[in-house]
């Protein structure tokens, strides 16, 4: 994956660079020993990695402000980072670059149950803005698989969604407002506490998405929600992938909505069992579909969902009757992408599509898999057609990671050649970049490169991410500050 050269000129001037940020930031504030930034050299796509100039780890709105002012006014290219948990390499650094790490700023601000909403610093973990209300009986709905870790920061970088999407939706449809902190230090809020729709330009949906390429979230105002009265998940398994796809489209089509349907092929299924013994059946193919409400609301869903499934032939058809066997229908899922890293290496994909075109991209994927002789396992989010195929290689042998990259853009193509986009929640970052050029032409490039012209005229934000190479060169050069 290319990346450019880091300028000499900067490196040069790493002591000076970290010795002034020691002026305008707490002593324990800023890491530049090799061995301890080494922890910081790569996300999640572990494939990947280059050790950063340095490392800020700030405590406040104010750190971030005075850090991002003093490197824009140096000329220093910064990384934003959550948790590091990006898929896409959307937090690698680059040699000249500062990451900026938000994990200190984990405090909750504001909790408004009567306005519905909880304030918390963007470095919070997921699952831990749900710990903080749901002693009162409320939660925070989007639930990416990495919630255990993830941070709100990268949530909203990556526009997360996770298994309850479908009725909840994505972050962005959770969000209502930022603190956000410009790279030359300006602190701007958008959206907040007083107001569910901001007047004016929607910013917030920009910003949301956006990937640290326009500002540093430091602090979110995230919509909190009543915990629902009861769920229950069915399991359904079947013959084939593509019969599985077309259940989920009937299932759409009918007008039902659950609150989350999860799909698992053979390879998945056989790699959960094997890791946690979850007690699923050895099928093609298997959907977890999952009810909410009183229990008459629920009982009337998964009565139209089984005649639906019922015109497909399952081979199962696995309704939960108790809180345990709810947790075991869903506990082969969540322990899903660790039992696949036992087999080996993988590259998890993130594409979306029409949710009728299942089957149609299942057997296409099947299609590519065979010809280029990787195994492919699929887990996603099957309701909104958030696709994450796995691609199993060997990083040990040599071309096999080539290969599999290769077979990957295969895959995002035909997703976008469908009607659907090159990611759901996992980003760009460098993974796709270069992709880009796929779904968007010149033209529509153009635009959103101008987007961050405004934002970040120096192009110092998150450099070398989400906009191909080639054609943000003279910007990322230092020649970037057109107007909209």
């Amino acid at each position: 994956m290319e990346m450019p050269d880091p300028k000499a000129a900067i490196l040069a001037r790493k002591p000076e660079i970290v010795a002034r940020l020691r002026d305008v930031l707490p002593a324990d504030a800023v890491i530049d020993d090799p061995a301890e930034t080494r922890a910081y050299e790569c996300d999640a796509l572990s494939a990947y990695r280059c050790q950063p100039l340095a490392v800020v780890l700030p405590r406040s709105t104010a750190e971030v402000a005075a850090a991002l002012s003093l490197l824009h006014e140096m000329g220093v290219p910064v990384v934003p980072r959550g948790a590091g948990t990006s898929l896409a390499g959307g937090s690698m650094p680059q040699a000249d670059s500062v990451v900026l790490g938000l994990a200190r700023m984990n405090a909750v601000l504001e909790t408004d149950y009567t306005n519905r909403l909880i304030r918390v610093q963007a470095g919070r973990t997921n699952l831990s803005v749900t710990g903080a209300v749901e002693s009162d009986g409320w939660f925070y709905a989007p639930d990416p698989s990495s919630q255990l870790a993830c941070a709100i920061s990268g949530n909203i970088a990556m526009n997360s969604g996770g298994a309850h999407c479908l009725k909840y939706g994505v972050t962005t449809n959770n969000l209502l407002g930022v603190t956000l902190v410009t790279m030359a230090g300006e602190v701007i809020e958008i959206g907040g506490t007083g107001s569910l729709d901001a007047p004016g330009l929607d910013l917030l949906g920009l910003v949301c998405g956006s990937e640290g390429q326009l500002g540093v979230v430091t602090e979110a105002t995230l919509k909190i929600l009543p915990k629902p009265e009861g769920a229950r998940p069915v399991l359904i398994g079947f013959s084939a992938n593509e019969i599985a796809g077309a259940c989920v489209a009937d299932i759409i089509r009918a007008g039902i909505l659950p609150v989350a349907i999860e799909f698992m092929d053979r390879p998945c299924i056989r790699a959960t069992e094997a890791f946690c013994g979850a007690g699923y059946p050895d099928c093609a193919a298997l959907l977890i579909v999952e009810c909410e409400g009183s229990p008459a609301e629920i009982d009337e869903q998964i009565g139209l969902i089984r005649e639906i499934a019922a015109r497909h032939d399952p081979v199962e058809f696995r309704e939960a009757q108790s809180p345990e066997e709810a947790a075991r229908i869903w506990l082969g899922r969540k322990s899903a992408f660790g039992a696949m890293g036992q087999l080996g290496d993988y590259m998890c994909l993130d594409g979306t599509i029409p949710v009728s075109e299942l089957p149609h991209v299942l057997r296409g994927i099947e299609a590519l898999s065979a010809q280029y002789g990787l195994e492919v396992a699929n887990v996603f989010h099957a309701g909104d057609g958030n696709m994450h195929p796995l691609i199993l290689y060997d990083a040990n042998a040599p071309g096999q990671q080539a290969q599999c990259e290769a077979l990957g853009a295969e895959i995002l193509k035909l997703c976008v050649a469908v009607g659907g986009c090159l990611t759901g929640e996992h980003g760009v970052g460098i993974e796709k970049r270069d992709l880009m050029e796929v779904q968007f032409g010149p033209a529509d490039l153009e635009a959103q490169m101008r987007v961050k012209d405004v934002f970040d005229p120096k192009w110092l934000l998150n450099p070398a991410k989400v906009f191909p190479l080639a054609s943000s060169a003279a910007r990322r050069a230092g020649d970037g500050g057109a107007s909209l």
